[in-house]
């Protein structure tokens, strides 16, 4: 019998554990992730996921900072976190024989934080620094300025890493109830791939979540209406390179139509072959750098275009842009495109997941989010679907002027937005 991909289990406090056997495989990954993240914090907290999650590698009751980051460093291996609007994810890489090594180690970080004063105060310090970092980063501080424009005074819109302002008001008591309230079994999942056993696994991690209570699960705000009107939006800064961020409001997560979605992004921008690429840098000359994205969410969804551009060319760059647009309105794509879309997405896919880092991570992010795994051979017959006639319907609901949103970082003043705005006109 061929064995089930996936191995899930509830524990009875509600820690939810899925196991990948990956039996060829010579590494195990393992994540926690929490239902903690950027939607979930109050405004005046802004940015209090991001800081708790920079504080759990700080030390816990059984291990200090330096033997946390040793005894999987010290293996090998490689331990890491991130924030993000809907979770957050703690997770270690190391070789198949220290699997229990990992997990030991990452539920003592969830479960036995110290969350000490003195780490408090120096790690607010660092975040600050972070904050800085970012803002002097324009190719990557540009997209939270667009979630900015897309979703104004609503915690979608904030800045994960909250601000210097927030930053310096959250206290360690902040701290210490959001971990009590959000760090809890019922917002917990285990994930692990690699050459493990299952039922090892959920023994461990059954043994080491024993004494955390449930308690009621807590909600994020749902997503605001979508705003109509053409949103056009320039911020000044003295950059060699305009940075840009054009799109709209997309799809929830799990919309019948994020199949259809997801091909759009390959053709439009996902790769060296795509449409944006080939007419914007290869044809024209006109950025180093240009590719779509998705943002993925429960309840909403954007998709949007980046582009680095010089300052004299921003405004070819975006007509360009526009027009490729567009054209996917008016024009179904070929089938040969389609299918090159179809192979590229499924071998991607298919080659990532022989990775145990990047397979443990599409199957928390799914079960976290949404609470199931999808097989990716049950994915790949929906892909499969999607015709031309689909791609075509998405483009003209995503893409209409009265939808669009533009962001763009430079050497630019308020007569440039007018100037912007009356490019950003899709037939």
């Amino acid at each position: 019998m061929t064995p089930p991909p996936y191995h899930a289990t509830t524990l009875p406090n509600g820690v939810g554990v899925i196991v990948k056997p990956m039996p060829q495989a010579q590494s195990v990954s393992v994540g926690i992730w929490v239902r903690a993240g950027g939607r979930y914090e109050p405004p005046p907290l802004n940015g209090i996921s991001h800081f708790l999650e920079h504080l759990l590698f700080k030390g816990t009751r059984r291990r200090s900072c330096e033997e946390l980051k040793q005894q999987i460093e010290g293996v090998g291996g490689s331990l890491n976190g991130f924030t993000a609007e809907e979770f957050t994810c703690y997770m270690a890489k190391v070789p198949r024989r220290h699997v229990r090594r990992a997990i030991g180690v990452l539920t003592d970080m969830i479960c036995h934080p110290t969350l000490s004063a003195t780490d408090v105060d120096r790690e607010r310090e660092v975040i600050i620094e972070e904050i800085r970092m970012y803002e002097d980063a324009p190719g990557q501080y540009i997209h939270d300025l667009f979630n900015q424009l897309l979703w104004p005074d609503h915690p979608l819109g904030f800045l994960l890493s909250g601000t210097i302002e927030t930053v310096r008001r959250i206290t360690r008591a902040d701290l210490a109830r959001y971990w009590r309230r959000m760090y809890q079994p019922r917002h917990l999942l285990v994930c692990c791939a690699g050459q493990v056993d299952p039922a090892s696994v959920t023994r461990q991690v059954r043994q080491a979540s024993a004494r955390l209570r449930p308690l009621p699960s807590s909600r994020f705000t749902s997503a605001p209406r979508p705003r109509r009107g053409l949103q056009v939006r320039v911020w000044n800064k003295p950059t060699e390179q305009t940075h840009l961020c054009l799109g709209t409001y997309a799809i929830p997560r799990t919309h019948p139509d994020r199949f259809a979605l997801e091909l759009l992004h390959v053709l439009l921008g996902g790769n060296m072959s795509s449409r944006l690429f080939r007419e914007v840098r290869e044809k024209r000359g006109l950025v180093y750098e240009i590719g779509t994205h998705i943002k993925r969410l429960y309840d909403t969804g954007a998709f949007l275009i980046y582009a680095g551009c010089d300052p004299g060319k921003v405004t070819e760059t975006t007509r360009v842009i526009i027009t490729e647009l567009s054209r996917l309105r008016r024009h179904r794509v070929s089938r040969s495109e389609i299918r090159r879309a179809k192979d590229y997405y499924a071998g991607q896919l298919l080659m990532g997941l022989e990775d145990t880092m990047d397979h443990m991570l599409w199957i928390g992010e799914q079960a976290v989010t949404v609470g199931r795994v999808a097989k990716p051979e049950a994915l790949l017959a929906h892909l499969a679907k999607v015709t031309e006639r689909d791609i075509q319907r998405v483009a003209r609901q995503l893409f209409t002027t009265a939808k669009l949103h533009l962001a763009v970082m430079g050497p630019f003043g308020e007569s440039d937005a007018s100037r912007l705005s009356k490019i950003c006109r899709i037939e």
